[in-house]
């Protein structure tokens, strides 16, 4: 088979690469190694920044989120027995946080692109990316129980942290830079109404908690445990009781419990490979970095990494130039850097380090004292919170390709 772009990998980042290029009209086929059930249940983030409701707006993909996402204006913040709003809309000119669950986005671009009849194979194993120093770069895979050579112009990596693409950078050509943090979220899944409207992060010394949803009738809840922490160790009510204890600030309603329908261990780490090419191989999304949840950083820069990668190849595509192209892995790296910089920071001061000392906790409050405590800082966390990158308009792209 043969396209002009082979994206392996139908998360959210292949997914909108295809969608993007599709409206540009370049052609291209999407291979994903599990089934469709699979790749729209894989139960992941769920906070878009203001730019990736943009996006999916501009790209077709925004009717169901504009009727079912949850659009906050603002979070909590809360810590030493005191709840802190940060007002997100008044400092940024009315940008907001979604909750909008990556599941939803995979089954809305899935839809669109089998209704557009566009090539998108499930079951479909990528075992190898080659020649991806030539011309022609090739992906070699298995579907229906038959190995096949998908050969293209451009192959895009979007198949995640143990995808096979990361594989075609040599690694005498590529550094990793890693963390690994002492700590994980076990994250859980309730048939119970969210206690509070907007996004709670509580900084306690038991641990970090975060109260989110990812419906008016589903919330999602995460607590910070040890690394290597197994979940089936935290029945519901161990669970629920933790949950309240760090959720307690003032005079608020108490937490309310349901029953928990789903649990996982998310481990907290950081992970960036430079550059983001090889040759004709280019990798986006969690392919080329992994930063901690906690500033909802994940999917965002995946969203942000596909519109670059869209932009670069339609320019390519339009006028023969490989400008962008060639620029692709500088310019969604300053970005990351800034991602990876901002969640560090924010893991950093909301989570207990297990070596913590009473000087440790004293110190992380007034921290988090001063930052609240100030407009400009106040101001500067809302900025960077809903979005660290403006996206170029699918539906109206500029005539050079910049924007």
């Amino acid at each position: 088979m043969r396209t002009t772009v082979g994206i392996v990998g139908a998360g959210p980042a292949g997914l909108l690469l295809a969608r993007l290029l599709h409206l540009a009209g370049v052609d291209c086929v999407v291979l994903e190694a599990r089934d469709r059930a699979y790749a729209e249940a894989r139960q992941r983030a769920g906070m878009l920044e203001q730019s990736t409701v943009d996006v999916l707006r501009a790209c077709g993909a925004g009717d169901r989120l504009d009727r079912e996402g949850l659009f906050h204006d603002g979070i909590e913040i809360r810590f030493d027995g005191r709840a802190h709003r940060i007002d997100l809309a008044a400092h940024t000119g009315g940008r907001q946080a979604t909750i909008y669950a990556q599941t939803e986005i995979v089954k809305d671009l899935v839809a669109l692109r089998l209704k557009d009849g566009q090539p998108l194979l499930f079951e479909a194993r990528a075992v190898a990316v080659e020649r991806a120093d030539t011309a022609r770069p090739a992906v070699r895979y298995v579907h229906d129980g038959a190995e096949h050579l998908l050969e293209c112009d451009y192959v895009a990596g979007c198949d995640g942290s143990y995808g096979v693409t990361r594989r075609a950078l040599p690694a005498d050509r590529t550094r990793v830079y890693e963390h690994t943090y002492p700590y994980s979220w076990l994250g859980v899944l309730a048939d119970v109404p969210p206690t509070h409207h907007e996004l709670v992060y509580a900084a306690h010394e038991r641990g970090f908690a975060l109260y989110s949803m990812r419906t008016p009738a589903v919330s999602r809840l995460y607590l910070q445990v040890p690394a290597g922490t197994d979940p089936a160790d935290w029945p519901d009510e161990r669970i629920w009781d933790e949950l309240a204890a760090r959720y307690t600030a003032g005079d608020g309603p108490p937490l309310r419990r349901g029953p928990i329908t789903a649990r996982s261990l998310t481990p907290m780490r950081t992970r960036v490979t430079e550059p983001m090419r090889h040759g004709r191989v280019l990798l986006a999304g969690d392919a080329a970095h992994i930063v901690p949840p906690t500033g909802a950083k994940g999917l965002n820069g995946a969203v942000a990494d596909a519109v670059t990668l869209a932009e670069a190849l339609a320019l390519w595509h339009r006028t023969g130039t490989e400008r962008l192209i060639d620029a692709y892995s500088d310019t969604c790296l300053h970005r990351v850097r800034q991602a990876v910089r901002f969640s560090r920071d924010l893991t950093d001061l909301l989570h207990t380090r297990p070596d913590r000392d009473e000087s440790a906790d004293r110190s992380r409050t007034a921290r988090l004292r001063r930052l609240l405590g100030s407009p400009g800082t106040v101001a500067a966390l809302a900025h960077e919170y809903t979005g660290l990158w403006s996206p170029w308009c699918p539906a109206a792209p500029t005539g050079d390709g910049g924007g």
